[in-house]
């Protein structure tokens, strides 16, 4: 399960950071490889949203089985929850479940 907590990967220029996100999501799709979970908290629900640069990607990734379980209550602080693109809104015990339920949890 990979756990997203930015607007994109690491802490330089936004620029940067979503181009980064991009660059791994996209190695994920051309190496056939598919999490369990991608799971969006804080900042990274912005990802999820109308505008992302990454929701092609992260659309190709769910079409192939990953889970996108995205924090209502993130979506809510943020006032994105009719912006929300790709993914499942949910709560915070689901998310907690998927992490549990994970062999191991990477957080980006």
């Amino acid at each position: 399960m990979i756990l997203l907590t930015r607007d994109g990967m690491g802490s330089g220029e936004l620029e940067l950071q979503l181009a980064l996100m991009g660059k791994y999501l996209g190695l994920l799709l051309a190496g056939d490889l598919t999490p369990q979970a991608l799971c969006f908290i804080t900042e990274g629900v912005h990802l999820v949203c109308e505008g992302s640069p990454v929701l092609e990607a992260l659309s190709a990734l769910e079409r192939r089985g990953c889970r996108l379980l995205v924090c209502t209550t993130c979506l809510e602080f943020y006032g994105l929850k009719d912006r929300q693109r790709v993914g499942t809104a949910c709560a915070m015990p689901d998310i907690l479940g998927a992490q549990l339920a994970a062999a191991k949890v990477v957080t980006l």
